[in-house]
């Protein structure tokens, strides 16, 4: 069986690297994330930082801009114990699952739509593939833009986008921490970075990390590894020059979600939340390797203009496999959405060796300001061209027989020969945006943007067949207008619209006429009113926002045999949050409800999504202690509202609640030495419900259990 290495081998990626390098490649323009500033890392004690630079707005702060949007840092995310992508869902809640399980990459729900892993994820402002486990190790802080993004991105779902941000170098980092878990889990890593040379014009910050890999789960035991090399070089006074790049390995076995045994909705507690049905003699883990770097110049230019050009450059090698429950069989006929009345499931030797997904992207960026008279226009020109492979041979999807919860681990026969056939994709997009934000006066500020996009996709399946072309070109408008009626309070409202590309499905369990066949681009629009604000007074600072927001998509389906075009989704809500400190007291809430619907559809109309809460809320409260040993304790509760299970909105899964529970502490040991100790404790009250409930795959439901009480104890020390 093809494994994959996990040495460190970016050959490709970094001779591309260094090609981009030597031939000065001078395109100008913009792009959504900003990536012409310097990455930001938000040191504020609060949870949240409203300004995110993926908004592609420049440098405002979060109250001024038009937009929702958050910045969550290192020091953020280790306090919230998120150790993966999929843990932003206790940071905000309009954040949710959409298949996140043990072993696998991440998904998310944000404003009730499902985030594209091949379209809604920028790393240093540039497009990345997430069809991976992507390591925080190394990462900056990590940016989170909610709703429409087509003046961000050319090709994305309406829900928002991401955006990772890596750390750069500093002077005098010196970082290591240790941690345990109480499933058996170990991590080490290191963070070290300086400067040098002449006035420091030089520098340098290495991130590796090793970890042993385990759950409370059944045959969750896997390893990871993380390698990531960051250095720049202030060339002369406004020219910079920025290069990095990673190597990520990931193993481990993934865990298949369990699923409603007929038409029934099982309790949580009915089955054990440490079943893993991925467990037979012949189960081997998911392997998934990473290799990404980015390139870029910064140069600043006359009257106060600058430009920056970008190239980056991903390579994604995994190996996907499972032993996959999915429907089950009665009387000759398959049932795909769901097991048996008493607990039987078809299950399936599923293999996909050696997929390959390859991104490459060139950002260029012109930015300056322009007087008219007393209006000010700060104008961004960009240009970005990416281009996405996919390579995948034929994959094992075979039955194997039928299992039963109540035997789960009985042990059924390998099946691992490759005969089915799977899809290629070559694909290439040229993205021209042009903003302006105009500034009438102290008060009132307006911006205008559009994005252009001339999309190219070539997709063919392993066997010949469903050969597709898609060519086409789109526009993506925005605008927004802000007033200030308060001190650091603004109004705002905004228009945008996004686009999709979709194809008909090719998989064996979906039976359409026209598989493979392309679709026109979805275009989705977007409405956005709020209000945002800050203030400090005395021993009170805080940030808080209120808006409303409603979201149109057109929506695709299978209607007489024919997947199209089936009506529209419409999702309309309100968001709020507030974050601050009190003397010693640092308090945080975010909330949202949402009314999500089908309208004009032949087969769900007025039904609601599945796997959307009607609700969520997030708290956070944290107190610390002075002496000797500054000690914090903090404690974060997160509310999930109920949720249809299927699509026939019959089945309900109940609303839940999760608290969490951190106490860490800061021993110095001499000057320049610290440690800082914590003691983490995910699910502190070992509640049992059902987290989620994903219908994927060919509209199968799946249930993920909430995770079992595990603890954490970690040790970072500064030296």
């Amino acid at each position: 069986m093809n494994t994959l290495s996990p040495r460190l081998s970016p050959t490709a990626l970094a001779a591309s690297l260094l090609m981009a390098t030597a031939s000065g490649t001078t395109l100008a323009a913009d792009q959504d994330a900003s990536s012409a500033l310097p990455a930001v890392v938000v040191t504020a004690p609060a949870a949240r930082a409203a300004k995110a630079s993926i908004t592609g707005l420049g440098d405002l702060a979060g109250w001024e801009a038009p937009a929702q949007a958050q910045t969550y840092t290192e020091s953020t995310l280790r306090d919230a114990q998120v150790s993966r992508l999929a843990d932003l869902s206790k940071l905000d809640a309009s954040v949710s699952d959409a298949y996140n399980t043990v072993g696998y990459w991440d998904y998310l729900t944000v404003r009730g739509f499902v985030l594209d892993n091949a379209y809604n994820y920028r790393r240093e402002g540039l497009p990345i593939n997430a069809e991976t486990r992507i390591a925080l190790d190394n990462k900056a802080a990590v940016e989170l833009l909610k709703g429409t993004s087509g003046i961000q991105s050319g090709v994305s779902a309406p829900g928002g986008l991401v955006n990772f941000l890596v750390k750069r170098p500093q002077t005098g980092v010196r970082q290591a921490e240790f941690a345990v878990t109480s499933a058996g889990g170990q991590l080490a890593s290191v963070d070290l970075s300086d400067r040098f040379g002449e006035l420091n014009a030089f520098g340098v910050r290495v991130n590796a990390a090793i970890e042993k890999l385990n759950t409370p789960i059944d045959n969750t035991k896997g390893h990871r590894r993380l390698l990531a090399l960051a250095t720049d070089w202030q060339v002369a006074p406004g020219t910079l020059l920025e290069a990095e790049i990673e190597h990520s390995w990931h193993s481990q076995p993934s865990v298949p979600g369990l699923s409603t045994l007929g038409q029934r909705l099982p309790s949580a507690r009915e089955f054990s939340p440490d079943l893993n049905l991925n467990k037979q003699p012949w189960t081997t883990p998911v392997q998934l390797q990473g290799d990404t770097g980015t390139l870029r110049w910064k140069q600043a230019l006359a009257d106060g203009w600058k430009s920056t050009v970008t190239y980056g450059e991903q390579h994604l090698k995994s190996n996907d496999r499972a032993a996959f429950p999915f429907g089950y069989t009665e009387g000759g006929n398959t049932v795909y959405t769901n097991y048996g009345p008493n607990g039987e499931f078809d299950l399936y030797d599923y293999r996909s060796d050696n997929e390959l997904r390859i991104t490459r992207s060139l950002l260029g960026q012109l930015e300056g300001t322009v007087q008219t008279g007393s209006i000010k226009h700060d104008l961004r020109f960009a240009l970005l061209r990416s281009l996405f492979h996919t390579e995948i041979a034929p994959q094992a999807y075979n039955p194997v027989g039928t299992g039963n919860l109540a035997t789960p681990y009985a042990p059924l026969p390998e099946s691992p020969a490759m005969g089915v056939a799977s899809t290629n994709r070559q694909e290439s997009s040229t993205e021209l945006s042009l903003q302006d934000s105009v500034s009438f006066n102290a008060q009132w500020q307006a911006w205008v943007g559009l994005r252009h996009t001339s999309l190219r996709r070539h997709s063919v399946k392993t066997d010949g067949t469903d050969d597709t072309l898609l060519n086409q070109s789109v526009n993506t408008p925005w605008a927004a207008l802000a007033y200030t009626f308060a001190p650091q309070t603004r109004a705002y409202v905004s228009w945008g619209e996004g686009a999709e590309a979709k194809a008909a499905p090719t998989n064996a369990t979906t039976s359409v006429s026209n598989p493979g066949q392309v679709l026109p681009v979805l275009k989705s629009r977007q409405v956005e009113a709020g209000v945002k604000g800050q203030y400090a007074a005395s021993r009170l600072s805080a940030q808080w926002g209120v808006n409303l927001f409603r979201v149109k998509r057109p929506e695709t389906g299978t209607v007489n045999d024919v997947f199209g075009f089936d009506g529209n989704s419409v999702h309309q809500g309100t968001e709020g949050y507030w974050q601050g400190r009190v003397g010693a007291w640092g308090l945080g809430a975010t909330g949202m409800v949402l009314d999500a619907t089908r309208s004009g559809s032949a087969t769900t109309n007025g039904k609601a999504p599945t796997n959307v809460p009607t609700h969520a809320v997030t708290l956070s409260g944290s107190h610390t202690w002075g002496g000797a040993w500054p000690t914090t304790l903090q404690l974060d509760v997160v509310r999930q509202g109920q949720r249809w299970v299927d699509s026939d909105n019959t089945i309900r899964l109940p609303a839940w609640t999760r608290v969490d529970t951190a106490l860490r502490t800061t021993q110095t040991l001499s000057e320049g030495r610290s440690v800082t100790w914590q003691l983490g404790i995910i699910n502190l009250l070992d509640t049992r419900a059902w987290k989620e409930s994903p219908t994927v795959f060919g509209g199968h439901i799946y249930l993920f259990p909430m995770q079992r009480r595990t603890a954490t104890l970690s040790a970072q020390l500064a030296f």
